[in-house]
This record gives C-alpha cells, sequence and structure tokens, in this order.
C-alpha cells in the first residue's frame, strides 16, 4: 500500500518498489484495496469467500520476477525466455507460471519441506 500511495504521489521509488508498481499498475482491479486503508490488510481471503489475495497475487509476481532475475531455481531463466516466445505476454506467462509456484509451495508446506525445485521447473516445462 505504500508503493502505492509514493507511486501516486510522484515520490521516488526504490527499484523493488519500481517492480511492484509495475504489477499493481497490471491490476487495475485491485486499486481500490490499495487506496481503502489499512483494514485491507486483515480481510480474510479465501477460497470459499470467491475473493482472492491481491496481496499474495502481487507477491506471486514479484517472486517469479525475483526467481526469473536472479535464475534461481537454476535454469528459471532460460526456460522463462522460452515461454515467453510461447505466451507472447508476459503477464500472462507469469499467471500460468503461478499455477506451478503454487503447487510446489503447497507441496511443500504439506509436506514439511523445502520446495522441490526440480518438480516445479518441470511444471514449468509441461506449460
Amino acid at each position: 500500500m505504500e508503493v502505492w500511495r509514493k507511486y501516486r504521489n510522484n515520490e521516488a521509488l526504490e527499484p523493488i518498489e519500481r517492480v511492484l508498481t509495475e504489477i499493481i499498475l497490471q491490476h487495475p482491479e485491485y486499486h481500490a484495496e490499495l487506496e481503502s486503508g489499512e483494514d485491507v490488510l486483515a480481510a480474510d481471503y479465501t477460497p470459499e469467500g470467491g475473493v482472492s489475495n491481491p496481496f499474495l497475487h502481487m507477491g506471486m509476481h514479484v517472486a517469479i520476477h525475483e526467481q526469473v532475475s536472479t535464475d534461481r531455481p537454476a535454469g528459471i531463466r532460460d526456460l522463462y525466455r522460452t515461454l515467453l516466445e510461447k505466451y507472447g505476454d508476459a503477464h500472462q506467462l507469469e499467471h500460468a507460471m503461478m499455477e506451478c509456484l503454487g503447487e510446489a509451495l503447497w507441496e511443500a508446506q504439506r509436506n514439511n519441506l523445502p520446495p522441490d525445485e526440480q518438480a516445479y521447473l518441470e511444471c514449468l516445462r509441461r506449460l
């Protein structure tokens, strides 16, 4: 929310804040929530409620951006480039990648283990 406020007030942004701003700009459906105040942070975003968690969603975009920029897990940068040729749109590609990332994180949490990077990369290869 602070990043959005800084952007709207034309204040200087740190590099990671610029990344987050680009993600926010791609999601106008979340702008009202970002402007609604601190109460939105206490909202209960459950699947049963039918409303996706905007912070989780945008956080996953950030995670994918960081993975690609650092090439961690190893090979994801080249895989991203290959998939981008297929998808033609980075934002839509990231949404597809989120399915794999979410699955990898869910499996890790369920099994009380670190995420399986190879299984994650294999899921991405199937996109």
